[in-house]
């Protein structure tokens, strides 16, 4: 570690460095630094890190694979929060680590691995993001001393292993956060076209970074923060629980008891009451089936961001709907770039899917998936994506507007359906048409400034040949 001006704690003395770190605590970056920090020059995203590390820490920023604080093995991050109504606080976004550097990896195993020796113990520093603030201003209202907590430690040890394997399968152009549980391996580069060689393929690889998923990133912070973990249910009670089964194991070794019976009697067998009109019943049920008190959310879920999807099949095994994600805002959409747009981010995750199907009207439990999309198809539902930024951004949503029998208007769009795309499709989700977001630039056809709110679906089609029976 290379000192930029003189420090004001031990870098060999572990309880020294956080003793000073927690000065931090409750002030902002110009209050506790000299004024030179006026000067600093750093920009872009990891400019409040840098500007952490030379005018507070007084060290050179940099990126060696050892630890920031090589002498006590202890690795400086920051990161920040947002603030809810309630209130409280959350991660603003995932916590990027060290460089997956894809040449190194495949000769190390866990204990002795870049990722393990940099980031087995972390300070910290968490401070409050508040939009036209300059990054001085920001108040830091969290620091501590972090290391992996010994159940999650063993899922993190899994997630690696899955990293690793996928890169000497010659596959780090594949990698995709949805591939993990808590550690994901994120893209980071100064643009999209920041890639580096793999051992095992000549195709060049993004560069990516280890990450702390954002949900993982949030039981972080309650646990600094001392909160309260009494709403989340656990499936692996211990380390050792850890050892013997992964999540995806345990998961669906607990449905599988379940398998060809009706919602109804999983209920009756299960010996719970719950509400079969509900909106959540599905999520309560799944719950149940999983041993986790439906008052209570699945901390594993939680931590992962896993989005639980139940699907409702017809007989002949197609959906009985298309799988819809969250509404786009026009603006945004327009706005963004792929790699961090919303829909790449959601496709990324890692979902599970619990079929049911219809067998004389009544739903039974047919087969339980955990799934993450596939790399090419990742690409294919870029090409959707790509062409509502286009017809959206140039005001060519609306394609031709006809008038039914009863005089009713029915509106055609541009926008990408079905048959443009056997991943994902197009079309609105609102209450009606009169719920709507505003546009960037005025539909041509109709002079509208704002239109029908919609969102990007999964084709049926796609969930039933490539997830239910794959």
């Amino acid at each position: 570690m290379e000192m930029s001006k003189k420090i004001n704690y031990d870098p060999h003395s572990k309880k020294s460095v956080i003793e000073f770190a927690k000065n931090l605590e409750g002030k902002t970056l110009l209050e506790v630094c000299d004024p030179s920090i006026l000067e600093h020059s750093y920009s872009g995203k990891g400019n409040f890190g840098q500007v952490l590390e030379k005018f507070y820490f007084g060290y050179e920023p940099n990126s060696k694979s050892e630890a920031d604080f090589s002498k006590i093995g202890m690795e400086l991050k920051s990161s920040p929060l947002k603030k809810l109504k309630n209130n409280e606080y959350r991660s603003k976004e995932r916590l990027v680590l060290n460089i997956i550097n894809y040449v190194n990896v495949v000769n190390q195993n866990f204990e002795n691995s870049d990722f393990f020796k940099k980031n087995a113990s972390i300070l910290l520093i968490f401070y409050l993001h508040e939009s036209g603030y300059d990054i001085l201003d920001y108040l830091i209202k969290l620091v501590d001393e972090w290391s992996f907590p010994s159940t999650d430690l063993e899922i993190i040890r899994q997630d690696w292993e899955t990293i690793k394997n996928k890169i000497a399968d010659g596959k780090a152009h594949e990698l995709s956060e949805g591939d993990t549980f808590y550690l994901g391996a994120c893209t980071k580069g100064a643009n999209a076209s920041s890639t580096r060689k793999q051992p095992f393929s000549d195709i060049p690889a993004k560069q990516r970074a280890y990450s702390f998923k954002q949900g993982y990133v949030n039981h972080i912070i309650a646990s600094i923060a001392n909160q309260s973990t009494e709403t989340y249910g656990k499936l692996i009670p211990s380390s050792e629980a850890a050892r013997k089964q992964t999540i995806e194991e345990i998961v669906l070794s607990r449905f599988k008891p379940f398998y060809n019976k009706t919602d109804e009697k999983i209920v009756k067998l299960l010996s719970i009451t719950i509400n079969n009109k509900a909106k959540n019943y599905f999520a309560n049920l799944t719950k149940a089936i999983l041993g986790i008190q439906l008052d209570k959310e699945i901390e594993e879920f939680d931590k992962a961001e896993i989005i639980v999807k139940t699907v409702r099949l017809k007989e002949n095994n197609l959906p009985k709907e298309d799988i819809s994600f969250p509404n786009f805002k026009y603006e945004e959409v327009v706005n963004e770039e792929w790699d961090d747009s919303e829909f790449k981010n959601i496709l990324e995750h890692k979902f599970l899917f619990v079929f049911f199907q219809f067998e004389n009207e009544k739903l039974v439990l047919k087969k339980v998936k955990f799934w993450n999309m596939p790399y090419a198809d990742i690409q294919e539902a870029k090409k959707v994506w790509d062409y509502t930024k286009v017809i959206v951004g140039q005001g060519q949503i609306v394609k031709e507007i006809k008038t039914d029998e009863s005089g009713k208007e029915i509106r055609s769009t541009n926008f990408p359906n079905k048959k443009f795309s056997s991943v994902s499709h197009v079309r609105p989700h609102a209450k009606d048409a009169l719920d709507t977001y505003p546009l960037p630039t005025p539909d041509k056809f109709t002079g509208a400034n704002e239109y029908t709110k919609h969102c990007f679906w999964l084709n049926n089609t796609y969930v039933r040949d490539e997830i239910y029976l794959k």
